[in-house]
C-alpha cells in the first residue's frame, strides 16, 4: 500500500516520451509522500500509463506542445487541487527527490515565495564543459536583464508558494520557458532565494535534454528581445 500523500505539496513533472525512467522518478517522490502530477505532453511510448501505475495523477496533452506548456498545465492542475506549495521537477532523472526538502524549508524559513535550485551552489557531476560554459553565459544574461542575483538558470528544480505560482503565466512553450519563469519572478517583486541542489547528468538525460545548438539559439533570441524593448 502506498503512503497517503501530503496534498498541500504538489510536484509538477512535464514529461514527453519518458516511459523508460518516469516510473522510478515518480516512485521516489511518492515514497516521500508527495502528491505528484505528471503532464504527459503527447507521448507515444506509454509514459502516461507508466506514471499513473507509479502513483501519479495525470494531465494529458493530445499532442506535444513543449515543456513550457506542460509546466503551465501542471501548475494550474496543482493550484486547482488546493496546493499550498508547488515544486517543478524534471522527468529525466536529473533531479534528486531528497533536494525538495531543502527547497521547501527555504520557503518557510526565509519567508520567500520562490526557492530556485542552483547546481553551481550545489553539485553537478559529469556536467559537460560546453554546457557549463553556456549556462554561465545564460546566467549572466538573466542577471543583466532581470536584476535577479542568481547563480544558475535553466534549472528545472524549483519550489514556490501558492502565491508565487499564481504569478507564473508561461507563453513560451519550448525551452525558453526557463528564462521566462525567471523574468516572472523578477516582475512579481516577491522574495526569492537560491538553494544548493544536485544535478545528476547521465547518458540518458544528456541525450533527452536540450542540445547545445538549441540552447545557443534560445540565448540569442532572448538577448535580441531584451535589446528591442
Amino acid at each position: 500500500m502506498r503512503p497517503a500523500p501530503d496534498k498541500s505539496i504538489w510536484i509538477v513533472i512535464p514529461a514527453y516520451n519518458e516511459a523508460a525512467i518516469i516510473g522510478r522518478v515518480v516512485g521516489d517522490l511518492v515514497e516521500r509522500r508527495y502528491a505528484v502530477v505528471v503532464v504527459d505532453d503527447g507521448s507515444d511510448d506509454g509514459t502516461g500509463m507508466t506514471a499513473r501505475a507509479a502513483g501519479a495523477a495525470m494531465a494529458t496533452h493530445p499532442f506535444n506542445l513543449g515543456q513550457g506548456a506542460a509546466l503551465q498545465t501542471g501548475i494550474q492542475f496543482a493550484l486547482k487541487q488546493g496546493a499550498d506549495y508547488l515544486v517543478t521537477f524534471d522527468a529525466d532523472g536529473q533531479h534528486r527527490a531528497a533536494d525538495i526538502d531543502g527547497l521547501l524549508q527555504a520557503l518557510l524559513t526565509q519567508n520567500a515565495d520562490f526557492a530556485l535550485g542552483s547546481r553551481f551552489l550545489g553539485t553537478a557531476p559529469e556536467m559537460p564543459v560546453s554546457r557549463r560554459m553556456l549556462l554561465k553565459a545564460a546566467t549572466w544574461l538573466t542577471r543583466v536583464t532581470t536584476g535577479l542575483r542568481i547563480t544558475d538558470t535553466h534549472n528545472g528544480l524549483r519550489a514556490m508558494t501558492r502565491r508565487g505560482a499564481g504569478k507564473i503565466k508561461l507563453r513560451q512553450n519550448r525551452m525558453a520557458h526557463a528564462s521566462e519563469i525567471l523574468h516572472a519572478v523578477a516582475r512579481s517583486g516577491l522574495r526569492y532565494v537560491e538553494v544548493p541542489v544536485t544535478i545528476d547528468y547521465s547518458a540518458y538525460s544528456l541525450a533527452k535534454g536540450q542540445r547545445l545548438t538549441d540552447s545557443l539559439r534560445i540565448l540569442v533570441d532572448l538577448s535580441a528581445r531584451r535589446l528591442h524593448r
